[in-house]
This record gives structure tokens, C-alpha cells and sequence, in this order.
């Protein structure tokens, strides 16, 4: 069984999408798909079959103003800085079309990584096509300060990095004997707590389990990331990570880096393409 982790990243997932297509390009279909954040936001047109939508949506739309910017963060029936119903809503259902009735016929499963504010662990929500607003993905998203609490069934979250940047063990323990795994970030990248992050813990005060979580993701982050690069040494995983990421920061709006980055990761599953069979045929 094929298991296939998606890191999150924001605007740096466009490196993913390139990867994406060229599995659509060979037919590698994933059995079991854990997109966090915007992997799992990119993650559903990879699902649904849709070669070229993620690259149309990042070069076409995310460089627009209708598409993020602090203008929406200050709108008080918005409050986030990414234009909420625009992105998931008015994008997928009008201007670039999703393949709902693809995504249905998809015949493994799809989870998209939430972190529950109140418990501050990790939920794995499914995704299907029934829910046209995309709440799990924008739950899945919602990157703290930048994002208001997403409600889901009761239930709020915020980004499911918090909690579990890179899902690829519930791969596992969900039966996958195959993972590929797709990171956003150079090999030698490794997580530090930054001034942002004590900010998020001092905001999110009074919900200390998520505190807690944001306090310890930057040494499970790069424990996780040591664990997967051994795997990757022991053949028993295959890795995807990117050379450079070209500048491309999390709220990029540059159409020339988006556009080179979503290249980079398409030529990297390109050159890679022949070891990936052979360690999936094994």
C-alpha cells in the first residue's frame, strides 16, 4: 500500500505540485494521501487527477491581491490574510474548476492534518468531495496570527503543522509499506523557535495544550526530520526534498519564483523518476 506524505509550507508547497504532476504523468496514485496545510490544500487536484490546475493556480491567481494580502487580515468578516471565500470558494467552484465528481471516484483516502486548539494534538480529517467549501482544507491551513480558528464539526483548529509537520508514521501505522514522502524545505533545513512562534505561544496563553505545541515543534520538526532521512538511507522510504527554494517565502507573490519552484520539483520527480519505480516495485 502507497502511502504519501504532504509537508505544508504555504507558497513553498508550489515545489510539491510540480512532483505532483509528474506522478499523474506516470500513474502514481497514492492509496493513502496526509496533506498538512497547503499539502493538503495542493494535495486534492493531485486526488482529483487535475494535471496543471495546482501550477495555474499558483501563477495565475496566488500573485493576485484578490488572492491574499493584509487588506483581508483587516477585514473583520475575513480575518485572515488569505481572501477566504475567494480562495475557497469562488476559485474551485467558478474560476479554475475542481473535479468533484473525480475526487468521489478516487479509491483511497485523503486526511487533511488539523491541530485541535483546545488538545493542541494532531486530528487526521478525511476529505471528500461532499464538503464544497473546503473547511477541513482551510482548517488544515490556518496558520496561527495569519488565520482565524477554523470550526469543524464542533471542533476548532488551527494548521496541522503544529502538531504534525510531516504525518509520514500515521502513514505507516495505517498500513502503507511504501511511502513517499514530499518536503518543502532544503535536506539540511532544520527548524529554530523563532520570535514568531513566542508570539503565537503568548497568544494562544490560555490554551495551553496548543501553547505546548508550538513550544516543542521546532525539536519534533527536525527529530522527524533526521528519523525520515535515515529511512530514506535504508531505502525504506522515498524522499523528495528541494535544492533551493529560490527566495520563495510563505506568502510569495511573485509569479517568476512560483513559476520556478513548481519547475524545480517537476524536473526533481523527472530525474528521479526511474529509482522511485524501482523502490515501489520492490
Amino acid at each position: 500500500m502507497l502511502g504519501l506524505t504532504l509537508e505544508g509550507g504555504a507558497s513553498r508547497t508550489v515545489y510539491s505540485c510540480g512532483i505532483l504532476d509528474a506522478l499523474l504523468e506516470n500513474d502514481i496514485m497514492a492509496d493513502k494521501i496526509f496533506g498538512v496545510s497547503a499539502g493538503a490544500a495542493f494535495g486534492v487536484s493531485y486526488a482529483s487527477k487535475q494535471h496543471g490546475r495546482n501550477f495555474r493556480l499558483a501563477t495565475e491567481f496566488m500573485p493576485t491581491p484578490e488572492y491574499m494580502g493584509i487588506k483581508h487580515l483587516l477585514d473583520p468578516k475575513n480575518r485572515c490574510y488569505y481572501n477566504l471565500d475567494y480562495d475557497y470558494d469562488t476559485i474551485p467552484n467558478k474560476l479554475l474548476p475542481f473535479d468533484y465528481d473525480t475526487l468521489g471516484e478516487y479509491k483511497g483516502e485523503f486526511y487533511a492534518v488539523c491541530t485541535n486548539v483546545e488538545t493542541g494534538r494532531a486530528e487526521y480529517l478525511p476529505v471528500d468531495e461532499k464538503d464544497r467549501k473546503w473547511m477541513k482544507l482551510r482548517a488544515s491551513c490556518a496558520l496561527p496570527m495569519l488565520f482565524p480558528e477554523i470550526e469543524v464539526e464542533g471542533k476548532k483548529y488551527l494548521d496541522g503543522g503544529i502538531a504534525d509537520s510531516i504525518p509520514y508514521k500515521k502513514a505507516i501505522e495505517m498500513g502503507c509499506d511504501k511511502n513517499i514522502v514530499i518536503l518543502t524545505r532544503p535536506r539540511d533545513y532544520r527548524k529554530q523557535t523563532d520570535s514568531m512562534t513566542k508570539l503565537c505561544m503568548k497568544r494562544y496563553a490560555s490554551h495551553p495544550e496548543f501553547a505546548r505545541a508550538m513550544a516543542t515543534r521546532a525539536e519534533r520538526y527536525n527529530r522527524c526530520v533526521e528519523e525520515i532521512m535515515e529511512l530514506s538511507r535504508q531505502g525504506k522510504v522515498f524522499v523528495f526534498t528541494p535544492k533551493t527554494t529560490f527566495g520563495v517565502n510563505r506568502i510569495e507573490g511573485d509569479e517568476r519564483k512560483l513559476r520556478l519552484l513548481y519547475e524545480h520539483g517537476y524536473k526533481h520527480a523527472n530525474w528521479a523518476m526511474d529509482k522511485l519505480k524501482a523502490y515501489l516495485a520492490r
